[in-house]
């Protein structure tokens, strides 16, 4: 019997209340998809190590837990102190949610421009409906993918950002997701909604931070749809605390000649599963996926990449570094699949990591699937330790070990930075990841 049937009265109970909540009752246009994913996780089941795509991800942890939803106290608490750190000047808007839900006295409102809507994807619903109906779970699979099911049959809020065509907008979109923590184990499903209008360009940031300690489950699923000649730039972190189990799905549709820069920094919780899906559906395209996950203590953090080249002419390039110490486990799954009549594919894969301990542990698959015969694919994984020379090189130089395995352990982080656009987002990404390297923390101890 599957763990998703087991559970079944409990998901029940509580797909039952929700589909009664008056903000749902208010959706009628969407109540038909709810139900469906929620008969597709029914009959899926949450994924088993016998799953090729999960054989390294035992999800077991998450599937025998009673999760709720959270209770509905006006944003459980929280102030603009505790926000204050996620703070960042010259943002166009900065939308916050506390366990998945819009906080609108802690957000900041879109500045203006002409046809830029940003706002929460519960409103967006109600208000935009000509523009969400179309493309809202019409991307992201529900019927093969359980989280994703999960997500669509349970979320209540998200972020809805709609791009006009011809928009270049120059300063960044901030989508913050705050978890607070609760006694009772408890789920939130944010679900978001990106569309990037012909010609129109973009900075998006995803971030997914804690408040407080407990047992709790982020289960998130975003929609990209980029059009014609448009160029997206989005960042995602994952810096929760590692009482929170963490899936998320980033589906991405890519028209012809648009153009999405994907980076990904993974630095939290306790079993993260980071699923990145882009679609090359229009001639021309160009994605970049770039990613960096460090992992301490007892983390496992799961990178699955699935680029699918349907259309001729497009590039993808899928770039990402580990750091693992401690009994941490990492796992790159790079799936790279070039449908028949994708001629002159250009795709490249590289993984790269670092072992801090003997206990650490990666796991890497680097896949081809190629149905094309005029394409240029290469994949490559490494899996080493810091290089001796180079430490025994800083510390002639008078850096003690620690100081010095920081500084090489920045370097290889920083392989990640250079691929971003320069600016405040990836100045702030650096502070994140030097905070999060465990050899920096050590010699800023002994300093």
């Amino acid at each position: 019997m599957s763990t998703a049937i087991q559970q079944l009265p409990s998901y029940l109970e509580a797909f039952l209340q929700l589909q009664q909540s008056p903000a749902h009752r208010q959706e009628p246009w969407f109540r038909g998809v709810r139900e469906g994913a929620f008969t597709s996780f029914c009959q899926l089941g949450f994924p088993t190590v016998h799953d090729e795509d999960w054989r390294f991800t035992n999800v077991a942890p998450i599937a025998r837990i009673t999760f709720h939803l959270p209770e509905i106290p006006e944003d459980d608490g929280v102030t603009e102190s505790d926000v204050a750190p996620y703070r960042l000047e010259g943002l166009a808007v900065q939308l916050v949610f506390v366990n998945g839900r819009y906080a609108q006295r802690l957000s900041r409102l879109p500045m203006k421009h002409t046809g830029l809507h940003v706002l929460s994807l519960a409103e967006a619903m109600l208000k935009e409906r000509e523009r969400v109906e179309p493309h809202l779970a019409r991307y992201a699979d529900c019927s093969k993918e359980a989280f994703t099911a999960l997500n669509t049959a349970f979320f209540e809020d998200g972020a809805f950002v709609f791009l006009p065509r011809g928009l270049a907008l120059q300063e960044p979109i901030y989508l913050l997701y705050l978890n607070t923590g609760s006694a009772t184990p408890q789920i939130a499903n944010p679900r978001n909604l990106i569309l990037a209008g012909e010609n129109s360009q973009a900075t998006i940031l995803e971030d997914y931070a804690s408040l407080g300690a407990g047992l709790s489950f982020s289960n998130v699923v975003t929609e990209v749809v980029a059009g014609e000649q448009a160029v997206l730039h989005h960042y995602r972190i994952e810096r929760e605390s590692t009482d929170v189990f963490h899936i998320s799905t980033t589906r991405i549709q890519q028209e012809r000649s648009s153009t999405v820069n994907l980076h990904s920094v993974l630095t939290g919780g306790a079993l993260v599963r980071n699923n990145i899906q882009p679609v090359l559906a229009g001639e021309g395209g160009n994605c970049l996926i770039n990613g960096l996950f460090i992992g301490n203590g007892r983390q496992h953090l799961d990178n699955y990449m699935k680029v699918e080249h349907r259309s001729a002419h497009c590039a993808s390039h899928q770039f990402y570094n580990g750091i693992l110490d401690g009994e941490s486990r990492g796992v790159f799954h790079g799936r790279i699949l070039v449908c028949k009549g994708a001629q002159q594919t250009d795709s490249k894969q590289t993984n790269r990591n670092l072992l801090l301990s003997d206990t650490a542990q990666m796991d890497t698959k680097p896949q081809l699937e190629i149905f094309a015969d005029d394409v240029k694919c290469t994949h490559g994984a490494t899996i080493g330790q810091i290089d001796e020379e180079a430490l025994f090189y800083l510390r002639s130089r008078g850096l003690d070990e620690a100081a010095a395995k920081g500084l090489l352990l920045f370097a290889f982080a920083s392989e990640c930075l250079e691929r971003m656009n320069p600016g405040p987002i990836r100045n702030y990404l650096a502070k994140i990841i030097m905070r999060a390297l465990p050899q920096v923390k050590q010699s800023e101890a002994v300093r």
